[in-house]
């Protein structure tokens, strides 16, 4: 008896045929606004950091040898424009010391700056892009949000004694440096010929250091935060 007819059966594994196939691509979600703070402070760290680096020794800075009384006006500009160029990291310092002791003296008005700089960071810079921002079951656009909080700043900055104390605090920071500068001779300071004649000036320093927190905003946030800037 004849056995029955075997049929052949293709295997599309075997002939080379892909069947096709469904990928599921996972999104990986973005960082918390939490790490997203923590490593903005951490870079900033970081700058502030290489900048006092930078400073001279605070010896030659407090040194009672090199004070006289200058002879006039225009001897008295240039020492401040020459001992900035050598001190500006000391200055700046100086600058910081003075705002912070004033903060520190005004409690109130350092949380009202406190608040401030955490609602910019967690309701606009580090908020994720495809999270609304909403309050009492109102949606607010990134546009919306940073009308108010511009709005804000300005109401707290300008219109409150917030804004009193910190020109306060600068004037009375610049007056220090400033006074320092004409009474310091800068004879015995080492200074290039580019430092002398066209060193930056406070607050091309001061934009400098701006500029540098911002790029580390910037690193922190990601590309949420520069589509929004």
């Amino acid at each position: 008896m004849a056995s029955p007819a075997v049929l052949p059966i293709s295997n599309p594994q075997s002939t080379g045929e892909s069947q096709p196939s469904t990928t599921t691509t996972s999104s990986s979600p973005s960082p918390s606004p939490y790490l997203k703070v923590k490593t903005f402070l951490t870079r900033l760290l970081g700058y502030t950091r290489h900048a006092l680096s930078n400073r001279r020794p605070w010896i030659e800075l407090v040194d009672r040898t090199a004070f006289s009384r200058p002879e006039s006006l225009t001897e008295a500009a240039s020492r401040v424009r020459k001992n900035f160029s050598y001190f500006r990291v000391n200055y700046l310092t100086l600058l910081a010391l003075v705002l912070a002791v004033s903060l520190l003296s005004h409690p109130f008005t350092l949380v009202i700056l406190l608040s401030l700089l955490a609602a910019w960071l967690f309701l606009y810079s580090f908020r994720p892009s495809d999270q609304p921002l909403v309050i009492m079951g109102r949606t607010f656009s990134d546009f919306e949000t940073l009308i108010c909080l511009v709005t804000v700043t300005v109401i707290v900055i300008f219109l409150t004694s917030v804004g009193s104390l910190l020109i306060t605090a600068g004037m009375v920071g610049m007056g220090i440096v400033c006074a320092h500068g004409s009474f310091r001779m800068p004879e015995d300071l080492f200074l290039d010929e580019q430092e002398t004649s066209g060193g930056p000036g406070l607050f091309s320093f001061i934009g400098g250091a701006a500029s540098s927190a911002a790029a580390a905003a910037a690193a922190a946030g990601g590309p949420n935060m520069m589509s929004r800037v």
